[in-house]
């Protein structure tokens, strides 16, 4: 596709004429192409509900389709059951045990997301602007964010299947109130704070509690 701007790290579109078909996400076809095809989709079954506007996008070099369904939430059944949740770097502990939000996998991929930080600004440092027009700058660039989107894949996962277990199994959940913001400015654990996702956790379990009422 060609979008409105060059420059802007991430480039997308909108369309509300996607469909599924068959398992498949068909797109419009753009004009002058002769071969077109649906893409295929793993899971695709398991989709239900209406689909809405959907949102096509490139970043990191790769194309994404976020695909938003409108579908009825069941009500819950009531369990009178309450739980509180104390947030900590690298784990929650709550009523029945705790969630380890840093799982030892991650560390592989922070190493390796430093050791290409490093060599980023190394040639930055040596070459100056000229170093980001350069192909190994680009692909050592590109390594960085693959692995950036592996832990927050990994991160998200984890967030969303604690925050589901929550609303399901207690009808009452309590939080700290805490001023994530002003504690990362302190610089003591700032980088574990932000690794820790406290402000997502929270986020997320916002919108799950309004949806099962």
């Amino acid at each position: 596709p060609r979008f409105k701007s060059k420059k802007a790290t991430r480039q997308g579109f909108k369309t509300d004429r996607a469909k599924i078909i068959k398992g498949k996400l068909r797109l419009d076809k753009p004009h002058g192409i002769k071969n077109w095809y649906d893409i295929r989709m793993s899971g695709a079954k398991l989709l239900t509900g209406e689909l809405k506007v959907v949102s096509i996008y490139r970043e990191n070099g790769k194309y994404w389709a976020s695909l938003p369904f409108e579908v009825n939430v069941e009500t819950k059944p009531k369990t009178n059951r309450v739980t509180a949740v104390d947030v900590n770097v690298g784990h929650f502990n709550y009523t029945a045990g705790q969630i380890n939000t840093l799982p030892k996998r991650l560390n592989h991929l922070y190493q390796r997301i430093k050791y290409y930080q490093k060599s980023l600004a190394k040639k930055r440092t040596v070459n100056g602007k000229r170093a980001t027009k350069s192909n190994n700058y680009v692909k050592t660039r590109a390594k960085l964010q693959r692995d950036y989107r592996k832990v927050a894949n990994i991160q998200h996962d984890i967030m969303q299947k604690f925050t589901t277990q929550l609303v399901e199994e207690y009808d009452k959940i309590i939080i700290e109130d805490l001023a994530v913001k002003e504690m990362q400015m302190t610089h003591v654990a700032s980088k574990g704070l932000q690794r820790s996702m406290f402000g997502y956790f929270r986020q997320i379990l916002s919108y799950k509690c309004d949806w099962y009422d």
